[in-house]
């Protein structure tokens, strides 16, 4: 599909992006805006801040394009419960969900691995993405039946490697479900997709590491 083409499909849709603060949701959120210069983009995640500066950045180079920010952690159930009808009136029609957010905790092997790694791992990339998926899926098929679902899951969901063992079961847990929900779909104009990323240099790691920026940046040395 043409830019041009991609420009007129997105034309005044609304698009929620989840773990919009940084590296793959970010770069997501701005090439929506370049793409379709007249969209509006919900931008979700945890750091308010990280956001906020999003939406300048994004409301100064396209001033087309609407944003509004939202502070979602997709862990936690009591704030994706009933989002569709928590957000503020005029953006309640989700036309476009990227499922981005997602997260890897430590590098210990099975055995050693820490339950609460284990927990975060696990609500995060497949419970949150699941439940997030039902809110705005129900809102879809309310209007008609039409929209697009964009799960971004990893190649590590379909080569495990060690150390990140219960990261790669998360990631293949996205792609089966991925499969499973399109066949489910087949009826509709619903449109579901996934992206599997290989290794892109972000904050991920960072947070892998819980922090320490030295052993993060030898990931990508």
């Amino acid at each position: 599909m043409s830019t041009s083409s991609m420009s007129r499909r997105l034309s005044q849709k609304t698009i929620l992006i989840t773990g919009a603060s940084s590296g793959i949701g970010r770069s997501t959120a701005l090439e929506f805006a370049r793409t379709a210069p007249d969209c509006r983009l919900i931008v979700t995640a945890r750091r308010v801040a990280a956001l906020a500066e999003l939406k300048s950045c994004i409301e100064k180079e396209f001033p087309g394009v609407s944003v509004l920010v939202y502070k979602l952690d997709v862990s936690n159930q009591n704030e994706v419960s009933g989002i569709v009808e928590k957000l503020p009136p005029g953006w309640r029609e989700v036309d476009v969900l990227v499922n981005n957010a997602g997260l890897v905790k430590g590098v210990d092997q099975v055995g050693s691995i820490s339950p609460t790694d284990i927990a975060d791992m696990i609500n995060t990339n497949i419970v949150g993405l699941i439940s997030l998926t039902q809110e705005v899926l129900r809102s879809m098929l309310s209007r008609g039946g039409h929209g697009d679902i964009l799960n971004v899951g990893s190649i590590a969901g379909r080569d495990g490697y060690a150390g990140g063992s219960i990261y790669c079961a998360t990631k293949a847990a996205v792609r089966t479900f991925t499969e499973a929900l399109r066949k489910e779909m087949v009826s509709t104009r619903v449109r579901i997709m996934e992206i599997d990323p290989g290794q892109v240099e972000t904050e991920f790691s960072v947070v892998r590491f819980r922090g320490d920026k030295e052993k993060a940046d030898t990931v990508y040395a």
